[in-house]
């Protein structure tokens, strides 16, 4: 079983982000993460999900515009966004 640097075991971070994405605030950000979460969490690695939970602790506001296209988004988080939005666009 492998550890984070947090101490936190692998299976637990994967359940605390799926959690942390579908518990978002605006009922349309958390249908969007928990549906990326749900499809995408199992397979990144340690550096992708350290990537995904800073997205995370980002306004959904802000978040967002960014996964709609109303906001260039940060340019950090712009792979993720864009990984986000094509699994997304593959739903509709």
């Amino acid at each position: 079983m492998s550890v984070a640097p947090s101490g936190e075991t692998h299976e637990n971070r994967l359940k605390r982000l799926s959690m942390r994405s579908m518990r978002r605030g605006i009922k349309e950000m958390d249908i969007i993460l928990s549906r990326y979460a749900d499809a995408k969490l199992a397979a990144m690695s340690d550096d992708e999900l350290t990537e995904y939970d800073a997205l995370l602790s980002e306004n959904d506001q802000d978040l967002y515009q960014w996964v709609s296209g109303q906001v260039i988004p940060d340019a950090r988080f712009a792979g993720l966004i864009g990984d986000i939005r094509n699994l997304i666009g593959a739903a509709e």
